[in-house]
């Protein structure tokens, strides 16, 4: 199978989530199931830098104000096709926001440009490489499907997988023009949303399959609660909706290997561990105690994610232990963050690739408490490093993490913790049940094996993608 996949990010080339290490480790596990992937990415400087040697393969004269191609190149292990069009991805920031911190004003150009270079090369523009299935990921990628219908002709079939419903893509119904979209395209059965051209909307509405990043996830979007005003577009839909946990990169997450580590280790030698702690401990200003359980945190600050809740839970956790927090995000909660003075909270508001492993490594629990989680990658890379994830029980959390309840403990499955309905006094029950789980030494030592031995790799994921692709495969002919 030939198979096209469309983001607006990848790693190890760029990255500002989660949604970069699936496209970036997914190609890699499909390979040995039959399924070749190219990826289709926008040209930001940091992916140009990162191409030492491509090949132009497709020119575009007038490409959504300027001049634009389609590059080849392969890098890090990844067969890349590049939109490389100055006019829209030659800039600083990050892919969606300048250094203003504010969403770029042309988005819908440059996501839409995107959308229209990947149905181009779906129906064929590129002789040598024609997919059999575009799978494309959240909105950015979200006009693909509906280019390909409105071109009619033969078409590949085409996958969506929604990341997270939160982010849409809405823009003026005025720009239905200039995206190359017919008139007829706005319309309820069309692009058009709540008034609005909505780019997440058209891949629902015309995708072969929809996927989202857990089972419980995809059930959880089909209700008002969790649906952001679609959930009625998927129910009408929910015979191809389907959900497929995530799963990470064990090479690149590997206790056993990573070189970000004060002291590697696995399961055999979990004693190793507490170098780490230590480690971590004094590059934090931190007291190094080990018998002060310490949390950990990896997260964009957000709603969310419920980092206003652990806010409030600060002076708690600074009585019952200690906590390591790192992330960026809205800046009222950077800023509580940043005034929390309090000897056993240290917190790093900006992201560290290096000091994300070693909070995996050195931390006791790793908290979080999402008020809504599509999978969370951060939990998954908890349990490869043994660090016991205390998460709400939503969405992906759910699926990932087995609670220590009396059951679980006594049938030797339990690998964290769990917690809901989402609110502060649950979240701070939650952490004094850790606190006091860490002190049953031999309990909580099984907890963190549990969380070791548990699969967490793209193998299991991988195949389900492959059987998907092949029923919508079959299902097309």
């Amino acid at each position: 199978m030939q198979v096209l996949s469309v983001a607006s990010e990848i790693y190890p080339l760029i990255k500002t989530g989660g949604l970069a290490d699936v496209v970036g480790a997914l190609p890699g596990a499909l390979a040995p199931l039959g399924a070749s992937v190219r990826s289709l990415i926008p040209g930001y400087p940091a992916v140009l830098k990162a191409i030492e040697t491509a090949q132009a393969v497709h020119h575009y004269t007038n490409f959504y104000g300027g001049k634009g191609r389609i590059l080849q190149a392969a890098t890090s292990g990844l067969d890349l096709l590049v939109l490389d069009a100055p006019h829209l991805y030659d800039r600083p920031g990050n892919p969606y926001v300048g250094i203003d911190g504010k969403d770029w004003p042309d988005n819908a150009a440059r996501f839409a440009a995107l959308s229209r270079a990947g149905a181009d090369i779906g129906k064929g523009i590129l002789p040598a490489f024609v997919p059999d299935i575009v799978h494309v990921h959240d909105w950015q990628a979200g006009l693909v499907p509906a280019y390909l219908y409105y071109d009619g002709g033969p078409r590949p079939a085409c996958v969506v997988t929604v990341h997270n419903l939160a982010f849409q893509g809405q823009f003026p119904s005025g720009i239905l023009a200039s995206l190359d979209l017919p008139p007829q395209a706005f319309g309820v059965d069309g692009v058009e949303y709540y008034g609005t051209i909505g780019y997440l909307k058209a891949a629902l509405q015309f995708a072969d399959r929809i996927t989202t990043v857990s089972p419980t996830y995809a059930l959880e979007i089909l209700q008002p609660e969790g649906g952001m005003g679609l959930d009625g577009l998927l129910r009408r839909r929910r015979k191809i909706v389907s959900g497929i946990l995530n799963g990470i990169d064990t090479q690149v997450w590997n206790p056993a290997t990573d070189a970000h580590l004060a002291q590697m280790y696995d399961e055999k030698h979990l004693a190793k561990r507490s170098r780490n702690k230590a480690a971590l401990q004094e590059r934090l200003g931190l007291s190094i105690d080990a018998e002060r359980p310490l949390f950990g945190v990896v997260s964009r600050l957000s709603w969310q994610k419920g980092l206003d809740l652990l806010a409030d839970a600060l002076p708690l956790i600074n009585e019952v232990g200690q906590l390591a927090l790192l992330g960026a995000g809205d800046q009222a909660l950077e800023d509580r963050y940043a005034a929390a003075n309090l000897p056993n909270i240290s917190c790093e508001l900006r992201y560290d690739e290096a000091l994300a492993h070693l909070i995996q490594a050195g931390a006791d629990i790793l908290l979080v408490p999402s008020r809504f989680e599509p999978c969370g990658l951060t939990q998954l890379c908890a349990l490869r490093y043994g660090a016991v994830p205390l998460v709400a029980r939503v969405g992906g959390l759910a699926d990932t993490v087995v609670d220590a309840n009396e059951m679980a403990m006594s049938a030797g499955v339990a690998t964290g913790l769990q917690f809901w309905p989402v609110n502060q006094v649950l979240l701070e029950a939650a952490i004094q049940r850790a606190a006091q789980l860490y002190h049953d030494k031999p309990s909580w030592t099984r907890l963190q094996r549990n969380g070791m031995r548990s699969d967490v790799s793209w193998q299991h994921p991988a195949q389900s993608y492959a059987t998907l692709y092949r029923e919508v495969l079959a299902s097309a002919s």
